[in-house]
Parts: C-alpha cells; structure tokens; sequence
C-alpha cells in the first residue's frame, strides 16, 4: 500500500491534537471502542516481538480511591518541592482526572517475558518498557482518532501501585492512564495554556 498525502495530513491532525486529557465526561465508552484500543496496542512495535505490556482494566471502586488517595499524597509532597508563587501555580493545575474518567488502566512492563526470547533486548534491556511506551502511544493516537481523550497520571508511587495491584515481582508500573470522552476539544496544551511550560523544539544534531 502506497501511503498518500491526504494520510500525512491526517496523521498530523491526530498528532496535533493529541492533548494529555484531565477534564472528561463520566459518560462510559462502547466495548466496541474499547477493543479498538485494545487492538492498537497489538499493532505497536516491540524489541524482538516481546509485547512485554501488561494490562489491567481498573473498575473496582476500593482500588480506585486507593489510585486517587496515592495521587492526592504524592501530590502534596511534589508541590512541596516548588517555592512561593511556583507552588501556588502548581496547586492550580489539574493534573488528574481519576474522579471523572469512565475507564482506568494500570499499565506495567514484564521485564523477563517468554515473548521474543531475549531478541534485541540482552544488551538494552530497557528496550522492554520502550516497547510498552509505543503500545501506550499507539492506543493514545488511536483513542483520539475515535474522539477519546487520554490522561497519564504520573504523580503516583510505582512501588505503591505495584504493591496495591499485587502483581507479579517481575511486572515494572509504567503508567496509569484515564480514558474517556473530553469535556472540551482543546489543540493547546494546558502547560502552554497556563504559561508553565512551552515546547522546546526538537533539533537533530550533526555529528
């Protein structure tokens, strides 16, 4: 297949608007919409076939609150690292959506998969949790292709979520995303909306 400039042109639509989501509808999404993105992430590249991601589908409220009450502490303690105006500033960001989202998912990176058999992994081993960031950001461009906003939440303990999940001692936490329908379509990211921080433009050097 011969891909077209009408592809490009989309392509950079998506990735133009492929904000970092924090205000969402509780409205909840289809099944259908669910296994689209479920099947995003199986068409993500991976070092040596690993598919190292692991998923977990969060509905149960208990473990939910204990997401949202580990975010609530961790926060508190980050904006403790800013000064006077700088930590007011912080405070006034949403950075989370986890009371809104209709759909939570714990994501965590098998770190000795039978997968792949060692391929392209024995000198790079981070290759793995790479490999688990492309299926994260496959889903992402996906969700936004079918007018799904994502929300990664990273002001969380990795050692805390692990335990709370119970999982297996050689699944490393990646990311914990909110997914649902955004209140409102936004093409400029918060941090650039609220004067926090602006993109620095990406430069290939010469060597």
């Amino acid at each position: 297949m011969k891909l077209t400039q009408a592809h490009q042109d989309t392509l950079q639509t998506i990735l133009a608007w492929r904000r970092d989501t924090r205000h969402f509808r509780t409205d909840p999404l289809a099944p259908t919409v669910l296994d689209t993105l479920r099947q995003a992430m199986d068409s993500a590249p991976s070092v040596g076939n690993s598919r190292p991601w692991r998923v977990l589908r969060v509905v149960d409220k208990t473990l939910r609150a204990k997401v949202s009450a580990d975010f609530e502490r961790s926060n508190a303690a980050a904006a403790q690292g800013y000064e006077d105006a700088s930590r007011e500033a912080y405070m006034a960001l949403k950075l989370a959506g986890l009371n809104q989202a209709p759909e939570h998912l714990a994501i965590f990176t098998e770190t000795a998969p039978i997968e792949g058999r060692g391929l392209g992994r024995q000198t790079m081993p981070q290759t793995l949790e790479q490999s688990t960031a492309m299926a994260i950001h496959a889903l992402w461009l996906m969700a936004r292709a079918c007018n799904v906003g994502v929300g990664m939440v990273s002001i969380i303990d990795p050692d805390r979520i692990a335990a709370l999940f119970e999982v297996p001692e050689t699944w490393r936490f990646t990311a914990y995303l909110c997914i649902g329908y955004p209140e409102f379509d936004d093409d400029t990211p918060l941090l650039h909306r609220v004067g926090w921080q602006e993109n620095t433009p990406t430069r290939w050097q010469i060597r």
